[in-house]
């Protein structure tokens, strides 16, 4: 039984034929075993990571007001604020605050499927111009760090290095969210996240520092995963562990409220690919496949689909029903 989670250093990508190949065997490895880790050696700049978090506080410092500008209500692709309680996992309520931003697009047209209605433009607040240069920046070196990662993994499963490329490597569609979870727990601890899969591709998680909150379930357990200096907390959501037939595991996790009194600001990044994608299936060898365990059940949620658009519908459709309502009661009423 582990009782933290795992560090790999991303940088031995570059530091010769014999570490390169001992990352990507530790890499898949604790991603069959965990599905969860920390990510250092990854090339982000720490004065992007300080600045993207001191943006992140500053936006939440705002006046109500300001903030509610920007409300994802306003949005029918989800972008934009939600306020404290505002989201919902396995139908609880989620105690934080959050910005939630995707591609910036024009909306797309009518009349494709229906998923396509998550395309479109973001909201920035008028009051903090800074915040969509930071966070456009900080997005463009995620998705980086992150095909990099896929592609060691398609290699790592005796695939070819660019398996995952037609999907990726254009266009993703990644989503950020940029959360404040005030303190609730007194000391009883107080749900900040609900349990539950990443339900995308993969995700690079930063946490503020000096931080926790975050828990892994490994083997019936929970794992406690604090905030490391300059790491980022990756992990596997059931798109990946489709395209691996299980092999690959989307773990289980939750946040726990910080202690009032006290707050915690955390910038998950979920990479994803174009909507209409259905994720390619690796075929892997007889003696990895021998290990694949199938995908993960979970009977609080519905079963992963194929292409990645309607599983990214199906979840804000759920998540925030206020949005739906506003926007797509048509689909609410089809359902």
């Amino acid at each position: 039984m582990i009782t933290s989670l795992p560090i790999l250093d991303m940088s031995r990508l570059d530091a010769g034929a014999d570490e390169a190949a001992a990352f990507r065997d530790e890499l898949r490895e604790v991603t069959h075993d965990v599905g969860f880790f920390y990510l250092v050696g990854h090339g982000v700049p720490q004065e992007l990571i300080d600045e993207v978090v001191a943006v992140s506080r500053r936006f939440f410092d705002l006046p109500a007001e300001q903030k509610l500008a920007i409300e994802n209500v306003n949005s029918p692709q989800f972008r934009g604020y939600t306020r404290m309680g505002g989201e919902l996992t396995a139908g609880e309520v989620d105690w934080r605050e959050q910005i939630d931003v995707g591609p910036e697009r024009p909306a797309a047209e009518d009349g494709k499927e229906d998923y396509w209605r998550l395309e479109g433009p973001n909201q920035w607040p008028d009051a903090l111009p800074e915040l969509q240069k930071t966070v456009t920046e900080w997005t463009d070196r995620l998705n980086e760090v992150a095909l990099r990662l896929l592609r060691t993994w398609a290699l790592s499963l005796g695939a070819p290095e660019n398996a995952f490329d037609e999907a990726f490597a254009h266009d993703p569609f990644s989503v950020l969210k940029i959360v404040r979870y005030p303190g609730e727990s007194d000391p009883e601890p107080k749900q900040g996240v609900g349990h539950h899969r990443d339900g995308g591709v993969l995700t690079l998680l930063l946490v503020e520092e000096g931080k926790g909150g975050l828990q892994v379930e490994h083997e019936g357990e929970w794992i406690d995963a604090p905030s490391v200096p300059g790491a980022f907390v990756v992990n596997i959501g059931e798109m990946l562990e489709l395209a691996t037939g299980g092999y690959l595991k989307a773990t289980l996790h939750r946040v726990i409220s910080p202690l009032k009194g006290t707050d915690r600001i955390s910038l998950p990044f979920f990479f994803n690919p174009h909507l209409d994608t259905r994720m390619p299936q690796l075929e892997l060898s007889p003696e990895l496949a021998a290990k694949a365990r199938g995908l993960s059940v979970d009977p609080t949620n519905s079963p992963i689909l194929e292409t990645y658009g309607d599983n990214a519908l199906r979840y804000r459709l759920r998540a925030h029903p206020n949005v739906a309502e506003a926007h797509h009661s048509d689909l609410l009423a089809r359902a």
